[in-house]
């Protein structure tokens, strides 16, 4: 069976690691289907995809749609744009876009495959509008769709020209069926990781250095947030709990990442962040690493990982990764999260865009070493038993061929 997936940014966010992890089980599962990409923009995704033996068409998508985005207007990134600027925006965008799925169409042609899956709302939209008639069309649901005031209404309308969904969580699966009445199959596959990669033994990297501070003194507690600069994130829900610890608490706080996508309004940039830490008073007590290529080193360098998501998380996929470099753990709780996390057992659980409820939670863990290593330890076992991404290609594997096996009875 040969297989195209269809992906816009050349960065690594959530949705691109799922995805990386997706194509890697499914080439073990499945050695002989022929997999490829064709990929919006190059960057670190497409190396990885090349380290993984997936090769890769780079169509490169027109800055006025890669800067196209919903997620600021009334989305999970707040309403830092207005209905009407988003849909003027989106006016203008309409010509590359009819432009950019004529030649999304040609190349799909010529790679001739027997199943197109798609990873992100735009290329959902623009792969629905592209494939070659009869190639059935696999969408894999990220995020939640009732909450993209845009998008919620193109998927509804091509939704008739798609096969099949997978969303990455119960949660997230829900909210597709509420918001788009779905009548194609609609599967739910957890995502997974790499428990090679992310590891509790392994390469750790000097947080303090690439922070450009002094080193952290011996006893000094380390607490990250560790992901993308996405304002739902809860960045500032972070900063704002590390301002609250006792002053002298033994503990540093690190925010770990940088901005990777281009849409308008959707993310903090660090220098937005270093200035609400000044004036909560964090000098020297938190450090910003920027972008690092390997989170698990950065998760491996920390005591505690802090999710802090401010809306419901589709899954979390920092949550599992954190698990498995086996370290303490402080989770919003909602969403997809709350079908990974035992609050007190794997991990702490704290109400979402509550700073105090977090400090709180940090000062229990610095507090605690007997406590770190008893949540670590069960999130490994957690890790371990649900989300190796050796399952993905085995659960994945059949929904393709239970999409080709019925297309002769459709047909008929």
């Amino acid at each position: 069976m040969r297989i195209v997936f269809l992906n816009t940014t050349g960065q690594i966010g959530g949705a691109e690691r799922s995805l990386l992890d997706f194509m890697a089980s499914l080439r073990q599962a499945q050695p002989a289907w022929p997999l490829s990409l064709v990929n919006g923009n190059s960057g670190p995704f497409v190396e990885a995809c090349d380290g993984i033996g997936v090769p890769v068409c780079v169509e490169r998508l027109p800055e006025e749609l890669a800067r196209l985005g919903d997620a600021g207007a009334g989305g999970p990134a707040g309403r830092e744009l207005s209905k009407a600027v988003l849909l003027g925006r989106l006016a203008l965008a309409s010509a590359a876009a009819l432009r950019y799925t004529r030649n999304l169409r040609r190349t799909l042609e010529e790679l001739k495959p027997d199943l197109i899956h798609t990873n992100g709302f735009k290329m959902h939209v623009l792969g629905a509008w592209a494939k070659p008639t009869g190639v059935p069309l696999v969408w894999h649901i990220h995020d939640y769709v009732s909450s993209r005031v845009v998008m919620a209404k193109l998927l509804r309308m091509f939704a008739g020209r798609c096969t099949a969904a997978i969303a990455n969580s119960a949660s997230v699966a829900e909210d597709l069926q509420s918001v788009l009445n779905l009548r194609m199959p609609l599967h739910e596959v957890w995502n997974g990781v790499d428990l090679n990669e992310f590891s509790p033994d392994g390469p750790e990297l000097d947080l303090d250095a690439l922070s450009g501070l002094a080193p952290a003194g011996r006893g000094v507690v380390r607490v990250g947030l560790v992901g993308t600069l996405a304002k739902w994130k809860g960045h500032d829900v972070f900063l704002r709990a590390l301002s609250m610890l006792p002053a002298k608490l033994p503990v540093r706080g690190y925010i770990v990442g940088g901005p990777l996508y281009q849409t308008d309004a959707s993310q903090w940039r660090l220098a937005d962040l270093k200035q609400q830490a000044a004036q909560l008073g964090l000098a020297g007590r938190v450090g910003f690493t920027g972008f690092v290529r390997r989170s698990a080193e950065a998760m491996r360098s920390l005591d505690v990982v802090v999710h802090a998501s401010t809306k419901p998380e589709p899954f979390g996929l920092v949550i599992i990764e954190a698990m498995a470099c086996r370290r303490a753990l402080i989770a919003s709780r909602g969403g997809g999260a709350n079908e990974i996390i035992r609050d007190g057992v794997n991990a702490l659980a704290h109400t979402p865009g509550h700073a105090e409820d977090l400090a709180g939670l940090i000062v229990r863990l610095a507090h605690d070493p007997k406590l770190r290593e008893k949540l670590g330890e069960a999130g490994r076992q957690t890790a371990e038993r649900h989300f190796d991404r050796a399952r993905l290609g085995l659960e994945l594997a059949p929904i393709y061929q239970s999409i080709m096996s019925a297309r002769p009875a459709e047909a008929a």
